[in-house]
């Protein structure tokens, strides 16, 4: 006779589970936030069978999951991951969108080396491709740009205490194999599930005495949610961007807006305008080169760009930025660069922030640092 129940045996459980919130609009039950803890681990494990996996996470995403629930599927996604501590006070952890960008060239990539030139040690993270639009990261672009994608996270925190870079990029293979053994699954999958919601939360290096959250998001429900799970996650500060393709840099081209927590107190929302920084583009972020741009995707999500060849231009116009040539990526840099500067303290406003990372720029300087 088995002693096994739902809360000992992560098979019995996830089978509770999905007989809960798989009952449709009217029927189906939220779930504990230490169930969802459970049953997520129990994933990232590779314990439950795949068909299962695909039934959760879009029953969740289809009756829309509650705080608790996202806390939970974050809860397991912390534990999980293989964190450090770097060895330096401060670090602004970036999490960029992990599916990447399909209709402009990421900047946010360059955002470490520029920072790390003003002395603010950051992290970001992703990962090669994952839906829902399976874009260009900042993996690609990194990569292209020769620095190293796949150090393990005590790797990625050296580089932080370098004074020659003080920057680093950790893959999700690295830090949290078993949430990217995952891929393959969530394409199948094809919408958005909790995880594309957490995993920028991961943490895999924080900072001894502070460690900032940057991500970005497009949709209005987000910022609530983003800033609640950094607090949850122990980010001392977090600032959320409205982002073009939800990304950390605001358009370039009308006023914005980001929301913003210190000391994980209450979110606080701020209005950014790129016209009163000096930025006067007529484009909203940096464009694709004719040479990538492609014909319309398979969907109205996945576009048909060349991944390879967008990722390079990318990185082109990165290090071009960071030796001052002036353009879109230079002012996508002075704009994000700018609030998450004023951000962590280190400028008395958006606009003195702006005229530090201009000085940056134009000295060329923060170029040695992309290696």
């Amino acid at each position: 006779m088995t002693t096994d129940t739902p809360a000992s045996d992560p098979r019995l459980l996830m089978r509770s589970i999905i007989q809960r919130i798989a009952t449709g609009p009217d029927l189906s039950k939220d779930i504990s936030r230490a169930e969802a803890y459970l049953g997520t681990k129990a994933i990232i494990d590779n314990l439950i069978d795949p068909i299962q996996v695909g039934i959760y996470f879009i029953a969740l995403r289809m009756k829309r999951e509650t705080m608790d629930e996202n806390r939970g599927a974050l809860d397991a996604v912390l534990e999980t991951t293989r964190r450090m501590t770097a060895d330096v006070d401060e670090v602004v952890d970036i999490g960029d969108p992990y599916d990447g960008y399909t209709r402009c060239l990421p900047a946010a990539p360059f955002l470490g080396p520029l920072l790390a030139e003003l002395g603010v040690h950051v992290v970001s993270h992703g990962l090669d491709k994952v839906g829902p639009k399976y874009g260009v990261t900042a993996r690609h672009v990194l990569e292209a740009a020769g620095v190293p994608v796949d150090l393990s996270p005590a790797e990625a925190a050296a580089r932080l205490k370098d004074p020659a870079l003080g920057w680093a990029y950790v893959d999700q293979a690295q830090s949290n194999p078993g949430l990217h053994n995952l891929v393959a699954l969530r394409a199948q999958m094809i919408k958005r599930q909790v995880l594309t919601t957490v995993e920028v939360l991961s943490k895999p290096i924080q900072g001894r005495k502070k460690t900032h959250f940057v991500t970005g998001y497009v949709h209005k429900p987000y910022p609530p949610v983003y800033a609640d799970l950094a607090r949850e996650a122990g980010f001392d500060t977090a600032c959320i961007v409205r982002g073009v393709e939800g990304g950390v840099i605001p358009s370039l081209r009308q006023p914005g807006k980001y929301f913003h927590y210190r000391d994980r107190g209450a979110e606080v929302e701020a209005a950014i305008d790129p016209a009163a920084l000096g930025i006067d583009q007529p484009v909203r972020a940096a464009p694709l080169p004719g040479s990538v741009a492609g014909e319309a995707g398979e969907d109205e999500i996945v576009a048909a760009i060349d991944i390879k060849a967008t990722a390079r231009a990318a990185a082109e116009a990165g290090i071009l930025a960071l030796k001052g040539d002036r353009g879109p990526t230079y002012d996508s840099l002075v704009l994000a660069g700018a609030i998450i500067l004023h951000h962590v303290g280190r400028a008395a406003s958006v606009a003195d922030a702006a005229t530090q990372i201009r000085t940056v720029l134009d000295s060329g300087t923060a170029a040695a640092r992309v290696r």
